[in-house]
């Protein structure tokens, strides 16, 4: 979300005039789009924000700026903690000094674009400050996405992604209630786009229509996040997650049942306040029986102003915090091995990105990572790869010739 922002804003300034710079000394205009959904997070956009009080200091000039989820309702607290930035604004607005009336899209868009659809949240998950920095939920209309989406395909993108804290509940709050599918059936038909993904799902919301709405479209790639945070029912119902390990369980086996060769990744939180060795044990044992192609791990750090921060204990020590990391990615980079393993000698399509380090990458439909050498050139081409290396992180593989 934020990079999708990130590329708006910049073309935003673009349109007014501005060209980016690499670096702060010389930038007229420096923006920080921050981050604050981990503390390590949030104490690098303030570590930065003090590293520009010097350069503030001697360019009065310069416009100083932050947006993000650091931006809460009480900006003027913010304002008096770091007087040397000139304009707060939310996540999602516009900075009010420029104003815009059209629709701002990244000019030169790349082959792979991100697209908000839903901004906010209503679901308020005990650890999480989402909501109260990004508000409730607010989705934009089919109408609007479908004509920006067709913009970006026509200044050069392939693949799309559409964004939302939680894209599952997308257009509950439009006049005509249209959902994430009815959404993908429209886009799907647009001329010109290659792929579509969205992320994040949330496990309570996920539906059987967008299942099967996935498994019918062509353009829509077997790729889904689904986060499950804990294996523990107990530590579920603390997070306020709404939903069970045997609900969880279910989705899973409806959607592989659905959608053949789909990659599924989750997010897991590790120490979460009274998780006990069994509770974690159960994490481990749910990850271990449904072996998802990647998980992203997390260790609980509390977060001021919401629920869990507020009423529980962070009473699990930081060093057993490691240790259950730890093992959950050496569980991960085990499973990725065997499931990448499946791959070897057979052919995968791949759209490709550019080059990295003398070899082109691209990624498969299920979002694998794949690389290649050719002397030819194959930016933004879709091409078939076979491959002849797997690791838990990417394949490669030699080119398949078209006859």
């Amino acid at each position: 979300m934020n990079k999708a922002e990130s590329e708006r804003l910049g073309s935003l300034f673009e349109r007014h005039g501005y060209t980016s710079t690499a670096t702060a000394d010389e930038a007229d205009v420096i923006v920080l789009n921050s981050c604050v959904v981990r503390q390590s997070a949030e104490n690098r956009v303030i570590n930065k924000l003090n590293a520009l009080k010097s350069l503030k200091r001697s360019r009065p000039d310069m416009t100083l700026a932050v947006t993000g989820c650091l931006v809460d309702s009480d900006v003027e607290s913010l304002k008096k903690t770091f007087p040397q930035v000139d304009h707060f604004f939310k996540p999602g607005e516009r900075p009010q000094w420029l104003e815009e009336p059209t629709l701002v899209l990244p000019r030169h868009p790349s082959l792979s674009v991100y697209v908000p659809i839903i901004q906010g949240c209503n679901n308020f998950c005990s650890y999480c400050i989402v909501p109260y920095r990004r508000g409730p939920e607010k989705s934009l209309t089919v109408a609007k996405i479908v004509d920006e989406v067709a913009e970006l395909v026509n200044r050069g993108a392939k693949e799309v992604t559409l964004l939302g804290q939680n894209v599952d509940s997308y257009g509950h709050d439009l006049p005509d209630r249209p959902d994430l599918a009815d959404l993908l059936m429209e886009l799907n038909a647009i001329d010109g786009l290659v792929r579509l993904r969205f992320l994040t799902n949330h496990s309570k919301d996920m539906s059987s229509k967008l299942i099967e709405t996935i498994a019918s479209l062509d353009k829509v790639c077997e790729q889904i996040s689904l986060p499950v945070q804990s294996g523990s029912n107990d530590i579920l119902t603390a997070m306020r997650r709404g939903y069970t390990v045997e609900h969880f369980r279910r989705l899973i086996n409806e959607i592989r049942s659905k959608i053949p060769g789909v990659a599924i990744s989750t997010d897991v939180i590790v120490g979460f306040p009274s998780e006990n060795e069994s509770q974690f044990q159960q994490t481990f044992s749910l990850l271990s029986e449904l072996r998802f192609d990647t998980i992203h791990i997390a260790a609980y750090s509390p977060r001021p102003g919401t629920a869990a921060a507020r009423e529980l204990e962070d009473n699990v020590p930081a060093a057993e915090k490691k240790r259950r990391l730890e093992i959950l990615e050496q569980l991960e980079e085990s499973v990725a091995t065997e499931i990448n393993a499946r791959l070897l000698r057979t052919s995968v399509e791949v759209l490709v990105e550019g080059r990295t380090r003398g070899k082109w990458q691209g990624r498969t439909r299920a979002g694998k990572l794949v690389f290649f050498s050719d002397d030819k050139e194959y930016t933004g081409q879709i091409v078939n790869i076979r491959i002849d290396k797997t690791s838990p992180w990417s394949l490669q593989g030699q080119l398949i010739q078209n006859s």
